[in-house]
């Protein structure tokens, strides 16, 4: 299975599927030699991770017991997930540009941790114009002002920003934020038994942040239309986080004056197909 990572992945999926079914309330995800044990309380969990620990070393597996992590901070595919938040690990951020080879490897990491730092198109734009150019992987590269302004804003939002750990009994929601042409959009959940003045809590709850590419189209492109891909891709997102849809989806509409009415919202979807195709299905709130 050394020479096979696929053979591997499938044959390991296919002992943790036996754990699922015995395990039933626990959530097992596994990408090679990497098993996330998840479970509603403590017992099950405990359980779960006896299951699944037994049913590799009987399989013919070596696991290290330093390595299985029991007590938070975890760390699990390059993420380090505490009791409530999730940050990505330690990510070395390398300064030294010199060819197009090291801005393609300093955007690919940085592309990775944006959805949990909140990193917007416009926050990066310097580092990405600096893929433009030659495209030869060795030819030359070097900083501007603007990217070493850039690089210092990311290093601080990875020391001060963070996601949360979504809670099962709260709905799903999506907000469109932003100012043209960088429109972006965050996933979230609201505890409404939390005000802002009890405390350090916070009652929003930031799950994941959503971004448009930075590769704009050639062709003219509605508001509305932007906003729509971000429902879009938001929707995929969340199908694939946790299975269901958003309660509410909400999206910045500017008013010349007085207030928006629901024959305007009407009015916008009727005019927006690509709003109509995003909101195909949808049954909550908008």
């Amino acid at each position: 299975m050394k020479n096979s990572p696929f053979i591997c992945q499938w044959y390991v999926a296919s002992l943790l599927s036996l754990v699922h079914i015995t395990a039933e309330k626990a959530i097992i995800h596994h990408y090679m030699d990497d098993v996330l044990v998840c479970a509603p309380t403590d017992d099950v969990l405990a359980h779960a991770l006896d299951l699944t620990i037994n049913a590799l070393v009987v399989a013919g597996f070596e696991l290290q017991e330093d390595k299985v992590q029991r007590m938070p901070p975890w760390r699990n595919l390059g993420l380090e997930i505490g009791k409530r938040t999730i940050v990505p690990q330690k990510l070395e951020i390398k300064a030294k540009i010199k060819t197009l080879a090291d801005v393609h490897q300093l955007c690919g990491a940085l592309n990775w941790v944006r959805p949990w730092l909140g990193l917007t198109t416009k926050d990066l734009a310097p580092l990405f114009n600096l893929l433009k150019g030659g495209q030869e992987l060795s030819s030359p590269r070097a900083l501007t002002p603007e990217t070493k302004n850039a690089l210092e804003k990311v290093q601080h939002l990875m020391s001060t920003w963070q996601a949360h750990r979504c809670y099962p009994n709260l709905p799903f929601k999506f907000m469109v934020m932003g100012k043209l042409p960088h429109l972006h959009g965050v996933i979230f959940q609201w505890r409404n038994n939390i005000k802002m003045d009890q405390g350090r809590e916070d009652p929003l709850l930031i799950i994941e942040w959503v971004f448009l590419s930075h590769q704009r189209s050639k062709r003219m492109t509605h508001p509305q239309e932007l906003g729509a891909e971000l429902i879009r891709k938001a929707g995929v997102q969340i199908r694939e986080l946790a299975g269901c849809d958003f309660e509410c989806i909400h999206i910045p509409i500017g008013l010349r004056s007085g207030q928006i009415t629901k024959a305007m919202l009407e009015h916008l979807l009727q005019e927006n197909e690509a709003l109509q195709f995003a909101l195909d299905s949808f049954t909550g709130q908008f």
